[in-house]
C-alpha cells in the first residue's frame, strides 16, 4: 500500500519506504512474542514512525541516528502514539509477509 495512505489510515498495511533513523535503538522483551525486540524511530515522507524488529528472528540492525534505511513491513495504528511498522523480518512459520530492513547494502531479515 501507499505510505502516506496506510500512514493516515486505521488498519493495518504492507508498505516499503526510505527512512532515516531519529533515535538510537533500544532493547526490550516482547511479553505477548516471549522474544527481544529492537525499535527505534525513523522519519519518513508521511511522517515519524517507530520500526519494532524482533531480534529473536532477525540479527539486529546496527543503525545510529542519521542513517538511511529502506523497510519494508506491517503498518499498524495505536491511537495516541506513532504507527508502528513491525514483521520486519522473515516469518519462520511461513503465515505472514515477509520484511526486510536494508541498511549499507545489507538486508536484516
Amino acid at each position: 500500500m501507499n505510505l502516506a495512505a496506510a500512514y493516515h489510515g486505521t488498519g493495518s498495511a504492507q508498505v516499503r519506504f526510505d527512512a532515516t533513523v531519529t533515535t538510537a535503538p533500544r532493547e526490550f522483551y516482547g511479553a505477548r512474542t516471549r522474544s527481544m525486540h529492537e525499535a527505534f524511530d525513523v522519519q519518513t515522507s508521511a511522517g515519524p514512525i517507530e520500526i519494532v524488529d524482533n531480534i529473536g528472528i532477525a540479527p539486529p540492525v546496527p543503525v545510529a541516528v542519521g542513517d538511511r534505511i529502506e523497510v519494508k513491513g506491517e503498518m499498524v495504528h495505536d491511537p495516541g502514539r506513532l504507527p508502528v511498522v513491525h514483521w520486519t523480518h522473515h516469518d519462520p512459520s511461513h503465515r505472514h509477509e515477509d520484511g526486510f530492513i536494508r541498511f549499507r547494502d545489507t538486508v536484516y531479515s
